[in-house]
């Protein structure tokens, strides 16, 4: 079975994640993080963008707070990859 790092996940394809799950970005002034929300989630997800790829503790902590499984992500990241290789 396949396993995805959760260290290895770079800011663009965690974007592209939280639009894939219902996120909208939230401009907030601070250039030195993303905020997106969703309707339904008690805490905005937050990441720093100067760090490139974004921390495993940080993808985990916003995966719990989304509700969304380690293994649901791992799919998503998968088949994405799979349709990258054209």
């Amino acid at each position: 079975m396949n396993t995805v790092r959760l260290s290895n996940i770079s800011i663009a394809e965690f974007e592209d994640f939280l639009e894939y799950v219902g996120c909208v970005r939230v401009d907030n002034g601070n250039e030195g993080h993303e905020k997106w929300e969703k309707q339904g989630i008690t805490r905005p997800v937050i990441f720093q963008t100067h760090i490139d790829p974004i921390p495993e503790f940080i993808v985990r902590n916003n995966l719990r707070d989304l509700d969304i499984s380690r293994k649901a992500f791992a799919e998503w990241y998968l088949g994405k990859r799979k349709k990258g290789k054209k």
